[in-house]
């Protein structure tokens, strides 16, 4: 944290609350602003809010800027509070650091510096530079859990990876007979649906396809829909798939050396883009594939199976969250579970949930938490 100037434990507890009022302005963009972060921003003069903004979309004016320009004069000698460090280079807009020097804001508080190359730090510096006050680190925890996938993207270049699935009580995915529909109430549907809707893609397995012919959609229909990715090592998957929908959005099928040149140009001529990345199993190259999406500006990966997807990718340290919906039911019988793969053989080895949340929804159990791999695991592997 920096500032210059006075600071007392008043100061401290306003800039608290103007953030969390900033934060709640920033998610407004949620589902809309990839591959730019959400940000909301405020311009404070005395105790009252001049002027809001937050950010919509990309190439779309930022939230600093629209903020400004609500608050007009009245900026000169105010406060910025942005929930991320403002910007300071040339991209689709003009950058947001000379707009606050020319408004004659004082004093800018962020929530935490932007991790993207371009940025990092050097923003607050320019303003420093400019004679403005500055203060970072208000509220950070929350704002870098907001933007949890652009943090990932721009640090780690993957996408941040929530795998869901829906399962019944004795913790199968499926009857024997492979019939799942519906494990999940039409509540809960409806909120999958709502989180696919703020997702920059949605990925299965062609097992999925093959036996629930999926049409990986967000309902209703939104202005932004995301990308199909669809996991397929042999090219089995049927032209008349649901999924290979010719309807604008971008449909990728990862696949393997080992599949059949024929199938792959029937599916290129059918719009859809085939990605070949050898794994070491003679499975799809997971991490490869991952930073492929990623530079392409995937910053958020939604995984909806099945187990023997949701198991590769636990094994290969790639779930960042998981989201489960358990319904009020028992299947019993060899059905089979929500997660294959290799697994563990200690339960010292087993992967652990953390900032865990537990709900209801409809008749259903909602269970969302960060996925942690403990030291054993590490040493085991």
């Amino acid at each position: 944290m920096s500032s210059s100037g006075c600071f007392h434990l008043w100061d401290a507890e306003r800039d608290r609350l103007f953030m969390r009022e900033a934060l709640a302005l920033a998610r407004r963009g949620r589902g809309s602003t990839s591959p730019n972060p959400m940000v909301g921003a405020l311009v404070v003069a005395g105790s009252e809010i001049v002027g809001r903004g937050y950010h919509l979309r990309a190439g779309e004016p930022h939230a600093e800027v629209l903020a400004l320009r609500e608050a007009g004069e009245r900026a000169r000698g105010a406060t910025l509070y942005v929930t991320l460090e403002p910007c300071a280079h040339w991209g689709r807009t003009p950058p947001c650091t000379e707009a606050i020097i020319q408004a004659g804001i004082r004093r800018v508080v962020a929530a935490m510096v932007d991790p993207d190359e371009n940025v990092r730090g050097r923003g607050l510096r320019r303003l420093a530079e400019a004679g403005l006050q500055t203060r970072v680190g208000v509220e950070e925890e929350d704002a870098r859990r907001l933007n949890e996938a652009y943090v990932k993207h721009r640090t780690r270049g993957m996408p941040f990876v929530t795998a869901k699935w829906a399962m019944t009580l004795d913790g199968r995915i499926a009857t024997r007979s492979g019939e799942s529909r519906w494990i999940s109430s039409e509540a809960s549907r409806a909120l999958v649906h709502r989180h696919r809707a703020t997702t920059d893609a949605i990925l299965v397995g062609i097992g999925t396809v093959l036996a629930d012919d999926p049409q990986l959609t967000a309902r209703p229909p939104i202005p932004r829909t995301p990308w199909r990715v669809v996991l397929d090592s042999r090219l089995r998957i049927p032209l008349s798939a649901r999924v290979l929908a010719q309807d604008g959005t971008p449909v990728v099928v990862a696949t393997t050396s080992r599949a059949e040149s024929a199938a792959r140009r029937a599916l290129e001529d059918r719009g859809v883009e085939v990605l070949v990345f050898d794994g070491p199993d003679g499975r799809v190259d997971l991490p490869a594939l991952l930073r492929e999406l990623a530079g392409r500006g995937v910053m958020s990966l939604l995984v909806e199976g099945g187990g023997t997807v949701h198991g590769a990718f636990l094994d290969a340290g790639l779930v960042d969250r998981v989201m489960v919906f358990v319904g009020p039911c028992l299947v019993g019988g060899p059905s089979p579970g929500p997660v294959a793969g290799s697994g563990v053989a200690r339960l010292a080895e087993a992967w652990r949930l953390s900032d865990l949340s537990v709900r209801r929804i409809g008749e259903d159990i909602v269970i969302e938490g960060y996925v942690r791999t403990p030291p054993a695991r590490h040493e085991a592997s």
